[in-house]
């Protein structure tokens, strides 16, 4: 992809698992300093992520951030500071128990969970396939999933085998026009409405600040990141992306154990640190 025209950057936005954070889950020191003074230089810093509010907070908080942040892949915008919600693009109940009626109708012990704002509410607790942040907390609710799909329902998670889940992501592709399907971890599909992306919410956190989308740095790594990549004025990926997110970029950077974030705000003049 063709450089970008050289406009002074005025925002970030940075994917964290495979971007921001190494395999180790943590941020360089080099990144941390770099990051931390983008502020008094006008810039600011926006997460943006597939994980929920609880599960960015500590990372939120070691680089002392004030911005709005995009959670579940864009469906959710996060006020922090706030603690509330400001854009919220969630599935309908009736949309989101058909897709999990055909998921166990086609495999019965397929791991099914639900995030609602910022909670985690599943049918089954087991440890044998989860995500990061399941890592990091307990469910809010186990029950059967009538009982807490009754409203709108933020991410819906399809956890199991690799060979079962690929099986299983077609099904849910051609089932229901009204939503993104994204296969980015052998063992986990995530679901989300299809009006919600990294892209539409970093243009709505851009709106917010009054920041021009051409004056924006992406940075990322997995296929959900993409939409990201494809709005923002400069994309970076990184070189342990997935090879579609690479077509979209205009620079590849180091890997997320090689300070490739620190080195793309380096390359750009977003960051003077060293």
């Amino acid at each position: 992809m063709a450089e970008p025209s050289r406009n002074r950057i005025r925002l970030v936005a940075v994917d964290l698992d495979g971007t921001l954070l190494n395999d180790s889950k943590r941020m360089s020191e080099r990144t941390v300093d770099a990051l931390k003074g983008l502020p008094q230089r006008g810039v600011r810093v926006v997460i943006a992520s597939a994980r929920p509010p609880r599960s960015v907070r500590h990372v939120y908080a070691e680089l002392g951030l004030d911005t709005w942040q995009i959670n579940y892949n864009g469906a959710l915008v996060w006020d922090e500071a706030a603690g509330r919600a400001v854009d919220h693009r969630p599935m309908e109940a009736k949309v989101v128990l058909r897709l999990v009626a055909l998921a166990r109708d086609a495999h019965l012990d397929v791991l099914v969970s639900c995030e609602i704002l910022d909670r985690w509410c599943t049918d089954r607790l087991d440890e044998t396939y989860t995500t990061e942040t399941g890592r990091l907390f307990a469910p809010d609710v186990v029950a059967p999933v009538e009982q807490f799909c009754t409203g709108p329902v933020t991410k819906l998670m399809f956890l199991g085998d690799a060979p079962v889940l690929t099986s299983l992501e077609p099904l849910l592709r051609q089932a229901e026009p009204r939503v993104s399907v994204i296969r980015g971890e052998p063992n986990l599909i995530q679901v989300m409405d299809s009006a919600a992306s990294k892209g539409a919410a970093l243009r709505r956190v851009c709106e917010h600040y009054g920041v021009g989308i051409a004056e924006t740095m992406a940075i990322g790594d997995a296929l959900n990141d993409v939409p990201m990549l494809q709005a923002a004025g400069v994309a970076v990926a990184m070189d342990n992306a997935h090879p579609d997110v690479k077509r979209v970029a205009h620079w590849v950077a180091p890997s997320n154990n090689d300070h490739g974030v620190h080195a793309a705000l380096e390359r750009y003049g977003v960051s003077l640190h060293r």
